[in-house]
């Protein structure tokens, strides 16, 4: 009698809440108060190794409860799937939720529902890396480029880029596969830094975080810009100053201006030498993109963290919208969505230097970019990943950075895995720290803080 195989016997969630806007670490233009946090989910098993599957979406704040709500009802596609046939093959956690004919009707791909499918997808690729006892880079580097592409969904994007064409990018990203990965663990994957440049932060502090990240080895900062014009000419001109002028400076509006006043407002910045202007406007314009791209070079024209699918990235590459794409780990559906989003970016040439603003953020993405140096665009020219120097210390496996590079991951899994210890002092709102810091301040302002008399402790 055969044994019975190993199931996926749970989908625990949790709400995970950070305290960041106290210091304004994370403030832009658009969001001023940000709480980071994390809709986080875990795929427990009764497989003998013990293993278990991490994954989350990120949230600032209020709402973070609606997102973990999403994520506990997908939990009946999930709980009973064998965990061999998980592991082989992430690609059916993804087609079942993403196929879910009810579940489409609140999207379909978008919102709430498919950040939620993105945080279970992801934890099922977690699991799978940590069953083949690699970090989730070397997996997908090392997979074949046949079963890469059986990972994607081509609905709606094969007008652009085709099985066919996907497994010959793979193909060709493959030839000196090898001495890249050597490449990769001796000098890590460059990253760029936003930790100076939140909205809320005095020109005292900005100046100082600027000159500590070229001191730390970054070429490449950025700011927050976007609320008022006289402010961002005056800070810019800050941390032009503290950076010199060899130093690459991006801008960061938060998708704030209308078309015209986006043009207005990078023209005036543009004396700065801004390398490039993220999401200056609505991340659904297409060409909205296009026009202010027209009208600002040589200033390049960054977005993609709230870009919600893999459609409107083909379609922003088709429209020639964009000079760099910015993937998100956590905003997508997952793994299998973002290695279509990378194809579709290989195909047309356009650099992908993703998100990486929120909890957890640096530690997935970085996944992501490696796959793509090793096995795909083969190259980290003009590539970086964003990094933020805020709440690393809660993961298990948290990202090292050496002289303004990412150190490659060498512990199986999507370094996903926070620290027990951590969930249990910042689950909201009855973990230690919520519980103290709610009965220590009875007078609390905002509602989303006060305590729920229904929620257990």
């Amino acid at each position: 009698m055969s044994p019975t195989p190993a199931r996926i016997t749970a989908v625990d969630t949790y709400d995970i809440r950070f305290p960041t806007s106290r210091e304004l670490d994370g403030s832009d233009a658009m969001n001023p108060d940000p709480d980071y946090s994390a809709a986080y989910v875990v795929l427990r098993t009764d497989a003998a190794d013990g293993l278990e599957g991490h994954g989350f979406t990120f949230t600032i704040g209020r709402g973070n409860d609606v997102q973990v709500a999403a994520i506990h009802s997908l939990r009946h596609h999930v709980i009973g799937r064998p965990v061999d046939q998980v592991c082989a093959d992430p690609g059916t956690v993804n087609r079942a939720l993403i196929g879910d004919s009810q579940l489409r009707w609140l999207g379909p791909e978008k919102g709430v529902m498919h950040m939620a499918i993105g945080a279970v997808v992801n934890a099922a690729w977690d699991l799978a890396a940590k069953r083949a006892g690699k970090p989730l880079w070397q997996l997908l580097a090392e997979a074949t480029p046949a079963w890469l592409v059986s990972q994607v969904d081509f609905r709606y994007i094969a007008d652009a880029l085709t099985p066919e064409e996907a497994i010959g990018l793979l193909r060709a990203g493959r030839v000196g596969a090898a001495e890249r990965t050597a490449l990769l663990r001796e000098r890590g994957f460059p990253g760029y830094t936003t930790s100076p440049g939140w909205l809320g932060y005095s020109d005292e502090k900005l100046t100082r975080l600027a000159r500590q990240a070229v001191a730390d080895g970054f070429t490449q900062i950025k700011l927050k810009v976007g609320a008022d014009l006289d402010d961002d000419i005056r800070r810019c001109r800050t941390a032009r100053e503290a950076i010199g002028p060899d130093i690459r400076m991006a801008v960061d509006a938060n998708q704030r201006w209308d078309v015209d006043e986006a043009v207005r407002w990078t023209r005036a910045l543009a004396a700065f030498d801004p390398y490039w202007v993220e999401e200056p406007t609505s991340p659904d314009d297409v060409l909205g993109h296009a026009a202010i791209r027209a009208a600002v070079a040589p200033v390049k024209v960054a977005t993609g963290e709230h870009v919600q699918n893999r459609i409107v990235f083909k379609q922003l590459l088709q429209a020639g919208a964009i000079d760099i794409l910015q993937i998100d780990a956590a905003r997508v559906g997952g793994v299998n969505e973002n290695l279509a989003i990378l194809l579709l970016a290989a195909k047309f040439g356009v650099p992908v230097c993703p998100h990486a603003g929120g909890v957890g953020l640096c530690e997935l993405v970085q996944h992501l970019s490696m796959f793509d140096y090793v096995a795909l665009a083969g190259t980290t020219r003009d590539r970086v990943i964003e990094y933020v120097d805020h709440l690393h210390e809660h993961f298990a496996d948290p990202v090292v950075l050496r002289a303004g590079h990412y150190t490659a991951p060498a512990a199986p899994g999507f370094s996903a895995t926070m620290r027990a210890d951590s969930i249990a002092a910042y689950t909201y709102p009855g973990g230690t720290f919520w519980a103290a810091d709610l009965a220590a301040r009875p007078d609390l302002a905002r509602p989303d803080l006060a305590p729920d008399k229904g929620a257990a402790a």
